[in-house]
């Protein structure tokens, strides 16, 4: 009996090896959002010096003993989100909205920024390439937007706004209804304690992405790519508001738990559909 290229597929996407290449990078997400607010709060009180994003992240895995397995291991690990993710684009997640179209059109599009940022990672691993910052790059592809799309100062407006709706939804989801509990294998007082931890996490990452929108719009309106900002520059402005750098320690201290929060994700979380 012959199996079709989609049935092959389809059984890779719930294997056991698909299973742990989604719990590797579940463990690496939650290593770099840890290293991300860690960077975040050494720029809250002076004494930051690495971007607070992905990049600086990066290289400061790179800067330690035995950076260069720590690179592959980040390597892999993004990898692997990316095949999970775009796995459940295309067969669907387990749970009962894996099938659902606005479900696999989300991973679809976390499966692409998981693709883009293991090439990125890959070719710094390599020496073939530098990792630019979250700024750079976001200035970089709004300026392109802009200049080359007809109507790009429209549809990078929309970005914006859809960013800030979507992140405040996601929020919202998380703080008043809590579903993604509903992905997880955890009970007992080990339950309770990542529900907190995926509350507060969620809360801050989606406050770092309203505020990502909010620069992303402020840039189409002024016709100005520079005012567009990324991870590292919208957690130094939150510096510079009223309430100092005590509301980037809060919410650096956010992204540190979503980190923990997310290596929860790579033990309990139900990742295939089988």
């Amino acid at each position: 009996m012959v199996i079709s290229p989609e049935r092959q597929a389809r059984q890779a996407s719930q294997s056991k090896t698909m299973g742990l290449l989604a719990r590797l990078g579940l463990a690496v997400r939650g290593v770099l959002y840890v290293l991300m607010g860690l960077l975040a709060l050494q720029i809250a009180f002076g004494s930051g010096g690495e971007e607070a994003d992905n990049s600086g992240a990066i290289q400061t895995l790179a800067a330690q003993p035995g950076g260069e397995f720590l690179l592959w291991l980040i390597v892999a690990g993004l990898g692997g989100l990316a095949l999970w993710r775009l796995a459940e684009a295309a067969f669907g997640a387990a749970g009962p909205d894996g099938h659902k179209a606005s479900e696999r059109l989300m991973s679809l599009g976390r499966g692409v920024v998981y693709t883009a940022l293991f090439v990125t990672t890959l070719l710094f691993t390599l020496g073939a390439g530098d990792q630019k910052s979250t700024d750079s790059q976001s200035k970089d592809l709004t300026a392109q937007a802009m200049q080359d799309i007809p109507g790009g100062r429209w549809l990078v407006l929309l970005a914006g706004l859809a960013l800030i709706a979507g992140a405040a939804w996601m929020a919202w989801q998380a703080v008043a209804h809590k579903d993604f509990m509903d992905r997880l294998n955890v009970t007992g007082n080990a339950r309770e304690v990542v529900e907190k931890l995926g509350m507060a996490g969620y809360t801050a990452r989606s406050a770092v992405y309203v505020g990502i929108g909010a620069f992303l719009s402020y840039a189409a309106i002024t016709f100005d790519a520079g005012k567009a900002k990324g991870i590292d520059g919208t957690l130094r402005e939150l510096a510079g508001t009223p309430a100092g750098p005590w509301l980037l320690a809060v919410v650096a201290l956010g992204l540190v738990l979503f980190g923990v929060y997310s290596c929860c994700e790579a033990r309990w979380r139900r990742v295939t559909p089988g």
